[in-house]
């Protein structure tokens, strides 16, 4: 059993992000010592998988659907599918953003807006503005809507 500041020492997470995690239904405690939330210790492995999926890009709702409310994880491999497919995207994306504004910084134009692939850098950067804005409008419209809560979007 450890208590919540054992926890957040050995799990490096904020005393306040495990009660979060707790409120979300993420994690569970088991009870308290004192004033003090406590857990088991298998809380930890449950930490480790949440801080997996946030790595991976999921939310923390679709990150509670993946761990099940019994603890034992039930993952979705068409899920992990389409991520890993949508962080192949983002790689080549941000590959091609890397080499973009290497070639800009070695270019020989006599200025960054003459050179062709500084013009399409900025073209490429105002469309993702726009599809990233128009995401968190439908993000907005959800949450105002009660789709989402407080940090799931």
């Amino acid at each position: 059993m450890l208590d919540i500041s054992e926890l957040s020492r050995q799990s490096g997470i904020a005393a306040s992000t495990i009660r979060y995690y707790e409120e979300i239904g993420l994690i569970r405690s088991v009870g308290r010592k004192g004033l003090r939330r406590v857990f088991e210790s298998e809380v930890l492995s449950r930490l480790s998988l949440i801080a997996l999926g946030q790595v991976a890009g999921f939310s923390l709702a679709e990150i509670r659907e993946m761990l099940g409310p019994e603890g034992q994880p039930s993952i979705d491999r068409d899920r992990l599918g389409a991520k890993a497919g949508f962080l192949d995207r983002r790689i080549k994306e941000l590959s091609a953003l890397r080499d973009g504004l290497r070639h800009v910084m070695t270019c020989t134009a006599s200025s960054h807006l003459e050179c062709p692939t500084f013009q399409r850098l900025m073209r490429i950067a105002l469309k993702r503005q726009a599809v990233r804005k128009h995401g968190q409008q439908k993000n907005h419209a959800k949450r105002k809507s009660g789709g989402l809560n407080r940090g799931e979007s």
